[in-house]
């Protein structure tokens, strides 16, 4: 058994400034739990003139990726973060016979089959705790805490920009374009928050969670995203008023036959990236500010809620440590493949598809806006009803005269394709003003 275990860095960034504090640090602890010291060969950075912290080792870095893959490394770390040139250098990784440890959430939704498969080829571990949820161990969790379980759903707060808005929204009646600013000056949102406020982000995340739950790779791009640039502080108002709170969710569900473990038995995954209102006093709701939240459900357990720091240095970093760690220990076992990259072998996984999100079902949050006529209400609700939506709950507020007047309903359990068709027939009415607000409704405890 080896004293030492090499590891090669791509990337030193935030994250990765958190990674050496943090072996620094801990160090003790680490070598406790590994049975060896974590030694770094080198870091691979763009500028190496650049100012950088105390605890870096100036004489590690390097601008050449060739130096981190001739220097002696065991595992290649990537926080480097995008598509290229990380696919490029953990695939040269793999074919040099490293394993691999990365918190790269995009490259994971995007490449992911092609770089699990090379691992597997080269018979070699791919980590990727830090890739949802910062340091929340929710990936090591679904993978081996839950094995035993069937997941039947999850709804998730995975991404902190999103939830800091909506929560400045809610709690001051903000606007969203104030809340934008706040959230750019604090460092929270990019100059560019597209990513984040679009619901893009978190539908990688969202994506890398469907396949360790699931077994099924699903390409971030096929799952339904919806941003929060849509939503205005009246949908937090008139949510309160029917006992719910907004959040940005990712939500991922499973449609089982009654026998699930028959022959062919299809399993079809709903899954959508949106807004949504949930009851105010569900564990979800309380989940605030850049904070992240997992809830999980399975057969067996039940519902699960996760918590915590969703990113930051010290909390994904401290995910990649954990990672490290835990492909060190196969290192002195002389293994590797013990844990399928996915959680399933993949010749024996159960027939899953992704369900057409017109088909998902669930209840509505609609907001109309429209102009104060009589025999408006009896229109809306026609077409409705021409569509099989019923009525479940329906507030109207006055208006000053001449100004267009919201009027607010929640629907029973309705199918989006019908939704969807409604809508596109009332905001084509002459007295609707804009186009119709829709939230959908998870009742989650």
């Amino acid at each position: 058994m080896s004293n030492t275990i090499n590891v090669g860095l791509l990337g030193c960034g935030t994250v990765g400034t958190g990674i050496l504090r943090i072996l620094a640090e801990n160090r003790s602890d680490i070598v406790a739990r590994l049975g060896a010291d974590i030694r770094i060969t080198k870091i691979l950075v763009r500028d190496p003139d650049k100012a950088r912290d105390p605890a870096i080792p100036r004489g590690l870095l390097t601008t050449d990726p060739h130096d981190v893959l001739k220097s002696g490394a065991e595992i290649i770390v990537d926080v480097l973060g995008g598509y290229e040139p990380a696919r490029s250098y953990l695939l040269a990784a793999l074919s040099a016979g490293c394993h691999i440890v990365t918190a790269n959430k995009a490259l994971l939704a995007k490449h992911g089959a092609e770089i699990f498969r090379a691992a597997d080829e080269a018979q070699k571990d791919v980590n990727f705790e830090a890739t949802v949820g910062g340091g929340i161990p929710i990936i090591r969790t679904l993978r081996e805490g839950l094995a035993a379980d069937r997941i039947d759903s999850i709804h998730a707060i995975i991404n902190g920009t999103s939830n800091y808005m909506v929560t400045g929204m809610a709690m001051r009646g903000a606007a969203y374009k104030d809340v934008l600013g706040e959230a750019q000056a604090k460092g929270y949102a990019e100059a560019d928050p597209t990513m984040d406020v679009g619901g893009f982000d978190a539908a990688q995340k969202l994506s890398i969670l469907i396949s360790v739950s699931f077994g099924i790779d699903v390409p971030f791009d096929q799952i339904t995203t919806e941003g929060i640039d849509r939503l205005t502080p009246q949908d937090f108002t008139f949510a309160r008023q029917f006992g719910y709170q907004v959040k940005p969710l990712a939500v991922a569900k499973a449609h089982a036959p009654a026998d699930v473990n028959a022959a062919n038995a299809q399993i079809d995954i709903e899954a959508r990236v949106a807004p949504h209102l949930i009851p105010a006093d569900s564990m979800l709701a309380h989940t605030n500010g850049v904070f992240n939240a997992v809830r999980v459900h399975s057969h067996a357990l039940g519902p699960v809620l996760f918590y915590g720091q969703g990113a930051g240095m010290m909390p994904t970093a401290a995910a990649v440590v954990s990672d490290i760690i835990e492909v060190g220990r196969n290192i002195h076992r002389g293994t590797s493949g013990r844990l399928p990259h996915l959680a399933f072998h993949e010749d024996l996984v159960r027939p899953i598809g992704l369900a057409p999100a017109a088909e998902s079902v669930c209840p509505f949050y609609l907001r109309f806006t429209v102009r104060d006529e009589p025999g408006v209400l009896a229109q809306l609700t026609t077409l409705l009803g021409a569509h099989g939506i019923s009525i479940r709950k329906m507030v109207q507020e006055q208006s000053e005269p001449g100004r267009p007047v919201p009027v607010v309903l929640l629907t029973h359990q309705a199918r989006e394709g019908s939704v969807r068709a409604a809508l596109s027939g009332i905001d084509a009415l002459p007295f609707v003003t804009e186009p119709t607000c829709y939230l959908r409704v998870e009742d989650i405890a």
